[in-house]
């Protein structure tokens, strides 16, 4: 056995035209799954296919909105239709419109950050995980965030939406168990993506962060994309319902 090879695999990431969306299908093929590239718009998709083409691994690009329950099912049909199966499902895709304390924010932000960072991601499960049952093998990964470890006075929602994916696992984790399923999360800190630009491109908050973390720097795509590839693989036989943390070291030192 190998344990870290993902040869055969069918692999589906959403959001994972850029950052650590696109780094973990990466990985993933790297390690030979069959990947499938998803997030809203189709060039973007496409061009982390090609270069994923380019080293010799498969990929193809279906684009999908996460907050359409009918755009998850073709995402998900389509796969089927294409490779067969699905081995593997990373839910990345997530949204963050409001930025600010809670009490100013308005109940549209609140409701849409619930629905596609949570309700999404069980949406997703269900589609795939009766016919991980069937197989008695399958890896469900979450990327939640070190936000939904702590409190915040600017990401409330998002913090608590994260906090949420990490109690999604463990009870999906619980219920099919028995199956042979594992379902994990990983939280990562900050990294250096678009989504957190906000963040890391100020110079005063990135050497606030790079002061509070014990590595002395914030993390690059790379860093989350081996984890995803590691909890997919046999050597993470033994992991399930449970949240890798990947912060360069930050909630232990603040």
């Amino acid at each position: 056995m190998k344990p870290f090879d993902l040869t055969g695999k069918v692999a589906i990431i959403t959001g994972s035209s850029r950052g650590i969306g696109r780094s973990i299908a990466e990985h993933l093929a790297a390690a030979g799954a069959k990947v499938v590239v998803s997030s809203r718009k189709a060039p973007a998709c496409e061009e982390v296919v090609q270069a994923i083409r380019n080293t010799g691994a498969e990929a193809v690009a279906i684009p999908a909105n996460i907050g359409d329950k009918g755009q998850l099912e073709h995402l998900v049909g389509e796969t089927r239709k294409l490779w067969g199966r699905i081995d593997v499902l990373v839910c990345n895709a997530a949204s963050n419109p409001y930025y600010g304390p809670m009490a100013k924010m308005p109940d549209d932000a609140f409701d849409k950050i619930l629905q596609n960072n949570v309700v999404s991601n069980h949406w997703l499960a269900n589609l795939v995980l009766p016919e991980m049952a069937e197989r008695k093998e399958g890896v469900v990964i979450i990327v939640s965030s070190i936000g939904g470890l702590k409190g915040t006075g600017v990401l409330g929602a998002y913090a608590i939406s994260k906090a949420a994916d990490m109690q999604l696992a463990r009870n999906l984790a619980v219920e099919w168990g028995r199956h042979n399923i594992r379902i994990n999360c990983i939280a990562p800190g900050l990294v250096k993506t678009d989504f957190a630009r906000a963040l890391w491109e100020n110079p005063e908050t990135l050497r606030h962060y790079q002061t509070l973390t014990p590595l002395g720097r914030i993390g690059e795509p790379g860093d989350i994309g081996g984890i995803a590839a590691f909890l997919a693989s046999p050597a993470a036989a033994f992991i399930t319902g449970q949240t890798i943390v990947a912060d360069g070291g930050v909630t232990i030192a603040s």
